[in-house]
């Protein structure tokens, strides 16, 4: 078994020393390096290329954060695990978009942190169990909001703008929007209400409606009137 050459990036000196003390116990894991921020990180990686670098977040100088978004670029092989005091989902998602294979928090278990190096050095990504739950929520709301966008879309492509109504269809279809009846829509205009329901008609035909219901929305959506 290839043995997995780790670089700790930590800036406290006692959290590097206990992670070492651990992970060289395990069998096919060997610390080659350390740094204490994220400039002594970009450094060493350049210098070793380790194949996992376990990275800490919140540092001085530079943070994990920008440290992975370098790597990522200078030591595209190095494979980054943050590991972190952080459960949060803005840290979490902005060192996955940064380029880390994976996301710790420094409460997991032992044997789950050496599962997450084992993942990502397999070119994996691994995601503790317990914050995973953020990932699919996000897709989720993604989901939803791309069907959403689909159903807007099909929307204005199924419908023609008000362009296609003559001025006294569209003061037709704004009456109507507005609750008016038949009547009193041909009171309002000076027209006959078999001259109103005409309109109405042609207007469905035009837009491509079948009912007052969609000639309400259709009217909001187009700004003919406000709610």
């Amino acid at each position: 078994m290839k043995t997995i050459r780790l670089l700790l990036v930590d800036d406290h000196d006692v959290v590097r020393t206990g992670l070492r003390s651990f992970l060289e116990t395990q069998d096919g894991l060997e610390v080659v390096g350390e740094a204490c921020n994220g400039v002594e990180a970009i450094e060493n990686a350049m210098e070793i290329q380790p194949d996992v670098i376990v990275m800490d977040i919140t540092m001085p100088e530079m943070d994990g954060l920008e440290a992975t978004r370098h790597l990522s670029k200078k030591c595209p092989n190095c494979n980054v695990l943050a590991l972190t005091v952080h459960e949060d989902k803005q840290y979490f998602f902005e060192m996955m978009a940064a380029g880390a294979a994976g996301y710790i928090s420094k409460q997991a278990a032992a044997d789950d942190l050496v599962a997450a190096i084992r993942t990502v050095h397999a070119g994996n990504v691994y995601l503790q169990p317990s914050l995973a739950s953020w990932l699919l929520d996000d897709y989720r709301r993604l989901s939803r909001q791309l069907t959403t966008d689909a159903v807007s879309d099909q929307i204005e492509e199924a419908h023609p703008d008000l362009d296609v109504l003559s001025e006294r269809e569209r003061q037709v279809l704004e009456m109507v929007a507005e609750g008016l009846s038949t009547p009193q829509i041909a009171e309002k205009l000076d027209i006959s209400p078999k001259t109103v329901s005409r309109h109405r008609e042609r207007i469905m035909n035009k837009l491509n409606l079948h009912s007052a219901t969609e000639l309400v929305k259709f009217a909001i959506r187009t700004g003919l009137i406000s709610v």
